[in-house]
């Protein structure tokens, strides 16, 4: 039968709108709508997932984050404390770390992207800390030069301080391609908030809470990392 014209284009429009929501339904969302939020663990890394040696060196306590109310993103746990040379970074880089040096352990509950957008599988990986290189190759890939790498944590035996070469190596094994899986190290914020989105890049960067240790002196030693979002290139 068909239709009175007026009611035919009352159709036509009726139905283009329900096939645009149905497109933007089946879109993935931009990290901006969705909802993230920051819990506390009040229990130890999993010890079965790491070497003893590096389990030992972990708080008893961590973080994760968390996606609209029950999706975890990750899970972090930081050392105890950080031996450093100085509680403040020298020349172009953020934070008093050696390259090398073991931050934490983060758990990834499912396969998720790294900070250049590499799919790292689900498990548990050791983060150390690493330096972008000053050369013709990373110019302009990003404004600060901190990172923090990914490693297999049962492919990572010593909580000691690592040679970059096989370092690098390892990280690039977790990403299961040429280049190093890693999370981006920003200048942590002024404010007490745990997690904050930085618009322009649609960033989510996690406050982590740590502590820094100078010979018997011990003070605060936050970081900001990017925990969801990635690169622009």
């Amino acid at each position: 039968m068909k239709l009175p014209k007026g009611v035919a284009m009352v159709s036509l429009v009726r139905a283009s709108i329900l096939g645009a929501v149905a497109l933007l339904t089946c879109l993935p969302m931009p990290a901006w709508c969705q909802e993230y939020s920051v819990e506390s663990i009040d229990t130890p890394a999993p010890a079965e997932e790491l070497n003893p040696a590096v389990a030992d060196q972990l708080a008893g306590s961590g973080v994760k984050v968390v996606r609209d109310g029950s999706r975890v993103v990750c899970e972090i746990w930081l050392l105890k404390s950080w031996e450093v040379k100085s509680f403040t970074p020298e020349g172009d880089v953020l934070y008093p770390f050696t390259p090398g040096q073991l931050i934490g352990v983060v758990r990834l509950p499912r396969k998720t992207g790294d900070f250049r957008d590499q799919g790292v599988a689900k498990g548990v990986y050791t983060l150390r800390y690493a330096q972008q290189p000053v050369d013709g190759a990373h110019v302009g890939t990003s404004p600060t030069r901190d990172f923090l790498l990914l490693n297999k944590a049962a492919a990572d035996p010593s909580p000691d301080v690592r040679d970059l070469e096989s370092l690098l190596k390892d990280a690039a094994d977790a990403a299961g391609t040429a280049h190093p899986a890693m999370l981006a190290l920003k200048a942590a914020s002024a404010g007490d908030e745990k997690l904050r989105h930085d618009e322009a890049n649609d960033w989510w960067l996690l406050r982590l809470d740590g502590k820094g240790r100078v010979g018997t002196e011990e003070k605060d030693l936050p970081l900001d990392v990017v925990v969801i979002g990635h690169a622009s290139e």
